[in-house]
């Protein structure tokens, strides 16, 4: 079976090599906002399970780097919310994983150096680091909405199984960071 690729590929803008999609979001950001209802953040959690067990995957269009972080992220979510007791501290968990510094293509911590480029100057820079982190504060959101079970407020065995699975065997985190 082929892994998932993305459907956004007329994205109205690329920064870097990365598609900057629509997403419906409340969050500030460089993002343009989506009208259709399903966006690639919706994309990326419908095929996370899927997905997630590739360790190659062929890039077909620049939305599918956006889609490929956004995937990396989910599985950042996930090792942050498998210690979450309610639905309000995974929020506020995915709130402070979301802010916390992060490296971007060309940072020499950016796991993905190698399929991404570099911002062309420090404005691309600036816009590429406000899209991921309003793709990271809009991803934590939903992703918790998936994973909380509304009856329990508790996290779903069926999210939970893939915290230790790795995307292109990539993680967004630096070795020795612990959750």
């Amino acid at each position: 079976m082929p892994a998932y690729h993305s459907q956004f590929k007329d994205a109205p803008q690329n920064i870097g090599n990365m598609a900057m999609c629509p997403i419906k979001t409340q969050f500030k950001g460089p993002a343009p906002k989506d009208t259709s209802g399903f966006d690639i953040i919706d994309e990326a959690i419908q095929f996370f399970k899927a997905n997630v067990f590739f360790k190659n995957y062929e890039i077909t269009s620049e939305a599918d780097r956006t889609l490929i972080y956004i995937t990396l992220y989910i599985t950042e979510c996930l090792k942050k919310l498998q210690r979450c007791t309610s639905k309000n501290n995974g929020l506020k968990e995915m709130h402070s994983l979301a802010i916390q510094k992060f490296d971007i293509p060309g940072d020499s911590g950016f796991p993905l150096n190698s399929l991404y480029t570099k911002p062309k100057n420090r404005g691309e820079e600036d816009t590429m680091k406000q899209f991921i982190l309003q793709l990271r504060q809009e991803t934590g959101l939903r992703v918790v909405e998936k994973v909380f079970d509304p009856q329990t407020d508790k996290p779903s065995k069926w999210w939970m199984c893939f915290v230790k699975r790795k995307f292109m065997d990539k993680s967004l985190s630096h070795p020795g960071m612990h959750y």
